[in-house]
C-alpha cells in the first residue's frame, strides 16, 4: 500500500507504462488526461473501451501534434476533443490516435508527413501553408488579423474559402479547422522595462523567427529585429542575446519562460495561428458520410477552441503572475500609435500585398474579410 503524493505518483506511473508497454499508447494518454491513472481499475477500463473502439473502427487516423495533451489548459489546441469529437461524428468508423508533445515532430516536419500521407493530420502553424498557398503569409502582416476576431473572420471567410483553400488543396492538404490561440504579445526579459509605446522599443533586441513580414514590422516600430532559432530562444533571453520576443501568452507559459520575463504587453499585431491539417488523398479515400463526419468533428472543436480562448489565457496569466510578470493592456489610442507606426495601411507594406495576395485589388478583398463580423465570436484580450 502507498500513501501520500510520490505514492500516488508511482501508481499513476505504472499504470501509464503498463498501458504503454501493452501497446495502448492513446489509452494511457486518455487514463492520464483524465486523470484515471491513480487507480488501476479504472486505467484497464479505458484501455478496454479505447482497444473496443479501435477493433470496432474501419479507419485509423493518426492525429500528431507539437504540444502535450495538458497544454489545452493555457493553449487551447483541443487534441483530446479533436479525438473524441472525430470518432464519435463519424459513429465510430474511425479511431483516432494522437501522437502529443512532437514524438513524430514538430511544424514543417508534421506537414511533410501529411502531405506525404506518413500520418493522416497533424497541428502545425498556419504559416507552414505558405509554401503552398503565399497569400497564408499575409497573416503576419501587423494589423491585418491581429485581433482574434479579425483572425476568426478571415480564414472562416468566403475570400479565404475560396483563394487560399483551393491552393492548399491542390498541394495534398485539407484544413480540417483553424486554431485560435491569441495574439502575440511584446514580452520582455527580466531586469527590462515595461513597453507600452513604439517609442519604448528603442535599442530594444527583439528575438524575431526567419519571417521577413515580422522582422520589418518590430524594425518599424523601433526594436532592433534579432533572428535566433526557436529552440535556442529561452538561453537567448536568459543571456541578455535578446531583450524581448513575442509568442501568445499561452505559448510564453507552455514553452518554460515564466521565470525569465518582467513585462508582457497586448500588442493585438499578428495572430500565434495554428490549423489542423489532413492528408487530402487518404480524406478523399473515405466514404461521403465518414467524410462529412470528420469536418463535423472538426467544426465542433473549432468552436470548443473559440470558447476556450479566454479561459486558457487567464491560466497562463495567472500562472506568469505569481512569478511576477507584470502585464499591460493598451487602450485604443495607445493601440493607434502602433498601429500607425507598423501597421498594414503604411506604404512599407505595399511590396508584401502585391507579391503575397497577387494584387492591391486581392488584398483589399482579404482585408475586408477579416473586418467583416462572420458567424462566430470569439474574445479578445
Amino acid at each position: 500500500m502507498t500513501n501520500g503524493k510520490d505514492g500516488l505518483k508511482s501508481v499513476e506511473r505504472r499504470n501509464f507504462l503498463k498501458l504503454a508497454s501493452t501497446g495502448s499508447f492513446t489509452a494511457a494518454l486518455v487514463a492520464g488526461a483524465g486523470g484515471m491513472l491513480w487507480s488501476s481499475e479504472a486505467a484497464a477500463q479505458t484501455a478496454k473501451e479505447e482497444k473496443e473502439r479501435e477493433r470496432a473502427a474501419d479507419h485509423i487516423m493518426t492525429v500528431a501534434t507539437a504540444y502535450v495533451l495538458g497544454a489545452s489548459r493555457s493553449y487551447p489546441i483541443m487534441q483530446l476533443d479533436l479525438k473524441e469529437n472525430i470518432q464519435n461524428a463519424t459513429n465510430g468508423k474511425i479511431y483516432v490516435k494522437l501522437a502529443p508533445g512532437g514524438q513524430l515532430g514538430a511544424g514543417g516536419a508534421l506537414v511533410q508527413k501529411v502531405q506525404g500521407g506518413t500520418i493522416q493530420a497533424a497541428q502545425h502553424s498556419l504559416s507552414n501553408f505558405a509554401p503552398f498557398a503565399s497569400t497564408v503569409d499575409l497573416i503576419n502582416m501587423p494589423y491585418l488579423c491581429g485581433s482574434n476576431q479579425r483572425f476568426t473572420n478571415l480564414v472562416t471567410s468566403d475570400f479565404w474559402k475560396s483563394n487560399v483553400e483551393p491552393k492548399v488543396e491542390e498541394n495534398g492538404f485539407k484544413a480540417l479547422f483553424y486554431v485560435n490561440i491569441d495574439p502575440r504579445v511584446v514580452a520582455v526579459r527580466k531586469g527590462g522595462n515595461a513597453v507600452t509605446s513604439p517609442g519604448d522599443m528603442s535599442g530594444v533586441k527583439f528575438r524575431v523567427p526567419g519571417s521577413k513580414m515580422l522582422q520589418q514590422y518590430y524594425r518599424m516600430v523601433g526594436a532592433n529585429p534579432t533572428p535566433v532559432a526557436w529552440g535556442e530562444t529561452p538561453s537567448a533571453i536568459k543571456q541578455g542575446v535578446a531583450d524581448a520576443l513575442d509568442p501568445s501568452v499561452g505559448a510564453l507559459y507552455v514553452f518554460g519562460f515564466k521565470d525569465i520575463l518582467s513585462h508582457v504587453t497586448f500588442t493585438q499585431a499578428v495572430p500565434d495561428s495554428q490549423v489542423y491539417s489532413c492528408n487530402l488523398e487518404w480524406f478523399n479515400s473515405l466514404p461521403s458520410d465518414v467524410q462529412d463526419g470528420v469536418m463535423w468533428g472538426a467544426e465542433m472543436t473549432g468552436h470548443q477552441n473559440l470558447s476556450k480562448v479566454p479561459s486558457a489565457r487567464a491560466y497562463a496569466m495567472s500562472e506568469l503572475a505569481k512569478a511576477g510578470v507584470q502585464f499591460h493592456s493598451l487602450s485604443a489610442d495607445q493601440l493607434a500609435e502602433w498601429q500607425d507606426a507598423g501597421g498594414y495601411q503604411r506604404s512599407e507594406w505595399d511590396s508584401f500585398k502585391t507579391e503575397l495576395a497577387g494584387s492591391m485589388d486581392n488584398f483589399a478583398k482579404m482585408e475586408e474579410a477579416a473586418g467583416t463580423q462572420g458567424k462566430y465570436y470569439v474574445h479578445d484580450a
